[in-house]
Formats: C-alpha cells, sequence, structure tokens
C-alpha cells in the first residue's frame, strides 16, 4: 500500500462509468477542482451519441451549483478547461466494450487508462429484473473485462452498497461475498439461472402480448421474488451482491477495491455544505414530514440509521484508489459508514426532523404554511396496522359514504387521504427491512485506511472521510435539510 496525496491523481487517466450519476458528479468535480493536472477523464453515459453524451454532462452535471466553484474559478473559460480534461462518452456498461461505437477511441482507451472507476448503476430498490441484473449484476463484468484490456490499468474501482448485507443484526464485516452464497443459507444460487429465468419470464411475457406496463409490473415482482428467495429483501441489493461475486470471482490479476457505502446524503464540506440531488431513502420521510403527509411511521426509535455524507464517500474513494494502485490480483473491501464510529439513531433523526420544519415550516401550493407535529413511531406491524385502520382507513370509508351520498362534494379530500394512505404504504413496503435493521457496519479497513493517510502527510482537510469530525445535530439541522428542502424547490 502506497500512499501520496492527491499528486498521485496528476497525469493520470481516469475513466468514470456513470457520469451523470449523484456520486460520480462529485467526483467528477473534486477531481478537476484539487488536481487540475490530472492528464484525462473519460466519462462515460447513456446517450445516443457523443454529441448528446455532451449536452447530457452539461446541462446534468456542469449547469449544476455543484461546479459553482470551477466556475467561479475559471469564469468563461470553464468549458475550455473542462473540454481539454474530459472526453464525454456516450456508452452502456451492459454491452460489450461499455457500448462504445468508435474503435479508435476504444483502442486509445485500452491504452491510456490508469483508473476504471464503475458508479454506474440503478438504485431502485423495486427496479426492473432485467434492468437490475444488466446494470448491477452484468454491467460490472463488462467494466472487468473492459479493464482487463487496459495495458496500464492501476486499480479497478467498484462502487457498491453496504446494504448487500440484507438484514443481518450485529457487526457486518467487510469480507466478500462468495459465488453462489446466500444471505439466508438456501442453496442453489447460480448467477447464469437467474439470468435465464429473468429471460424465459420476459419472453413469456412478450409472447401473451403483456402490455408494456404489465411487463414492467412482472420483472419488479419477479425480481423481488429471486431476492428474497435467497435472504435479501429489495432487487438492488441482491443485484449489486450478485455483481459484487462475479468481481471477485473473475478479477484474475486485477487490482479491485470495492467501496461499500451505507445512506448517501448530502456534502459535508465540499464543494460547499448542502449540496442534494434526488430524494433518496431517509429524505422520502424528511419532504414527506415537512409537507405534512407523514403523521405515523413504523420503526425501532433506537435503531441506528447508518448515514455518510456524499464528499465523504468521493474522497474515500479517491484515497482507496491511491492506496491499491498496482497491487496485482488484490482484492479488498472498505465500508464507509457511520454506525460504528459516529452512530446516529432514529428519535434523534426525528427530533431534527420536528425542530427545524417547526422553525422553518415547509409552504404549501397555497402559500400557506404546513405546521407539523411529533411523529407517531410504531414499534411493530401489528401496531402499525391496527393504527392506519382507526385513523385512515375507516375514516376513508366513512367519506367515500359521505362521498357517494353528496354527488362527489368530499372527492378532493377522499384523493388527498387516498394519496397519504399509499405514500405512507409505499414507504413501508420499500423501506421496511430496515425499519428494525440492527446491523452495525464495520469499517476497520477504512479506518486503517484513515490512519496511513494521515500518516503518510495526505491532506487530510483535502480528502476528509472521517464521520467523527461530524456534529450530526448541526449537520442535519443546518446542513442537510436545508439541501434537500433547496433541492425540492428548485
Amino acid at each position: 500500500m502506497e500512499l501520496t496525496s492527491v499528486k498521485f491523481l496528476e497525469n493520470r487517466t481516469i475513466l468514470v462509468t456513470g457520469a451523470t450519476g449523484f456520486l460520480a458528479k462529485i467526483f467528477v468535480e473534486k477531481i478537476l477542482r484539487v488536481q487540475p493536472n490530472v492528464k484525462k477523464l473519460y466519462l462515460l453515459l447513456r446517450a445516443k451519441d457523443n454529441k448528446a453524451a455532451l449536452q447530457r454532462f452539461n446541462t446534468e452535471a456542469v449547469a449544476k451549483d455543484l461546479f459553482k466553484l470551477l466556475r467561479e474559478k475559471y469564469g468563461a473559460n470553464l468549458n475550455t478547461f473542462i473540454s481539454e480534461k474530459a472526453t464525454i462518452i456516450a456508452g452502456d456498461i451492459t454491452c460489450e466494450k461499455l457500448g462504445v461505437k468508435d474503435p479508435n477511441l476504444v483502442e486509445e482507451m485500452w491504452r491510456e487508462v490508469d483508473v476504471i472507476v464503475n458508479i454506474a448503476a440503478t438504485t431502485n430498490f423495486d427496479e426492473r429484473y432485467d434492468v437490475a441484473l444488466d446494470l448491477n449484476t452484468f454491467g460490472a463484468i463488462f467494466v472487468l473485462d473492459f479493464a482487463k484490456k487496459c495495458s496500464k490499468l492501476k486499480v479497478l474501482l467498484h462502487v457498491s452498497t453496504a446494504f448487500v448485507s440484507g438484514e443481518k443484526a450485529g457487526l457486518i464485516l467487510e469480507t466478500p461475498y462468495n459465488l453462489g452464497e446466500t444471505l439466508n443459507g438456501t442453496s442453489g444460487l447460480d448467477i447464469d439461472t437467474e439470468n435465464k429465468v429473468m429471460e424465459e419470464t420476459l419472453k413469456q411475457l412478450k409472447a401473451e402480448g403483456s402490455s408494456e406496463q404489465s411487463i414492467t409490473s412482472a420483472m419488479k415482482e419477479l425480481g423481488l421474488e429471486r431476492a428474497r428467495k435467497y435472504g435479501w429483501p429489495n432487487t438492488y441489493v441482491f443485484t449489486k451482491a450478485m455483481g459484487e461475486m462475479l468481481l471477485g470471482n473473475l478479477k484474475e490479476d486485477i487490482p479491485l477495491v470495492i467501496l461499500r457505502p451505507t445512506i448517501i446524503t448530502s456534502t459535508f464540506q465540499e464543494p460547499f455544505p448542502g449540496w442534494v440531488e434526488g430524494i433518496r431513502t431517509i429524505d422520502s420521510l424528511a419532504v414527506g414530514y415537512g409537507k405534512g403527509r407523514l403523521t405515523c411511521f413504523l420503526g425501532d426509535p433506537k435503531a441506528v440509521i447508518d448515514v455518510i455524507p456524499a464528499d465523504m464517500v468521493v474522497n474515500a474513494m479517491i484515497v482507496s484508489m491511491m492506496a491499491h494502485a498496482n497491487e496485482r490480483g488484490s482484492q479488498i473491501i472498505y465500508q464507509v459508514g457511520s454506525s460504528v464510529s459516529n452512530p446516529i439513531d432514529f428519535i434523534s433523526l426525528q427530533d431534527y426532523g420536528l425542530r427545524y420544519f417547526r422553525a422553518n415550516p415547509w409552504i404549501n401550493k397555497d402559500g400557506k404554511p404546513v405546521i407539523v407535529g411529533k411523529v407517531t413511531v410504531l414499534s411493530t406491524m401489528d401496531s402499525f396496522h391496527r393504527y392506519m385502520a382507526l385513523h385512515y382507513l375507516l375514516p376513508l370509508k366513512v367519506l367515500e359514504i359521505v362521498n357517494t351520498t353528496l354527488c362527489q362534494y368530499f372527492q378532493g379530500k377522499c384523493l388527498e387521504l387516498h394519496r397519504k394512505i399509499n405514500f405512507v404504504m409505499r414507504l413501508i413496503d420499500l423501506y421496511g427491512p430496515y425499519l428494525f435493521f440492527k446491523g452495525i457496519f464495520d469499517d476497520m479497513n477504512t479506518e486503517k485506511l484513515r490512519r496511513e493517510a494521515k500518516e503518510a502527510g495526505i491532506e487530510m482537510d483535502v480528502i476528509n472521510f472521517d464521520p467523527k469530525s461530524i456534529n450530526w445535530e448541526d449537520y442535519f439541522m443546518n446542513t442537510h435539510v436545508p439541501g434537500v428542502v433547496k433541492y425540492v424547490f428548485k
């Protein structure tokens, strides 16, 4: 292991997949800002051609607030600087040669690329099984195959998720999953078989003349069914786990780093605090609560919610690829989270949300502030169903009867109550397995990396990934929740 500071990035050529994703954009901005002498960034994203890819990258990345420090630094020359440093490529990790159509460009990348950072994925919990398998499982192997052809490759960094552990309790170690390993001990997990099951189901649905909507619904159900058969709670983490299995089994002499972040939140420090894009996981709860649509929820108030700011994940990515460059045939896993070193519990998050939205009420579409109260947290599924029946389903049934009697006079209220119920039930369905999560993510490897980086003299203020430096109350009250609200109101 050798750590040399951000000078490692000087004159390096880095291929980034999924380049318009949340984490990828923060990674690219960071590289361009802290190491302008990077030789080349090949940024792969889905588009019909390279011109469309460039337009998409400019619209979805460069034009965002995220790049404001670079805009301040380079002014009118920013686009020139980015065009000199970055080649934006239309591609697809579900295809051979990553879907890059220009053979000369493929050969160029095989000659020049030093580091590959695979961030492309679908993170939808209930994604279609065919889509999730293509991206999260087999896409990882197309990236690996591409890496094997890169003559100068020093490291392949694959971003996974800590929740490949499913619903395990206790200390979850930074260890790999072996091919065919399952979480519930059920035997028979074979990734090729999973692909055949998916293909045969899809073929049958099409032969039956099913609508696209019906096919999508059936493929989502298939993904959940296959995941739960082997002990994973949803399609996302199941397909990511299988991707890890294949990488570990097929990597040969490629230096492989697998990074497993926990729940990623807005930026802590860089390029500025509170940048976020998209409403994910706990943010769905915060927004629903602020809008007055979430008055009860299910979960263990004492459960630890493992969150980590996005810029800390990116910093860990940078340091880990420095640390393992040229370690032929090695594989290391880093879990990047906070539940061991700086845990925060559900009841604290609830308190921060209550205090924030009482001080800064959400303004609804009528221009009126939404007054929030304390959420009723139900500690069992039975108590949740009783609460929903008494407070929502029964009143809805009464309202529907009255509405019918009075010629749809209360139709608006009926629809609004339906929306509230559907919103809560959807959240329970998607996040239910994590509401009583008892796992703690060991980060011994990550802590060792932090220590070695500090001892090596790496600029830890520039690449901080120590969750112990976070004051959660200050972060959520003054950084994260305001960032989420700002994003929603854009």
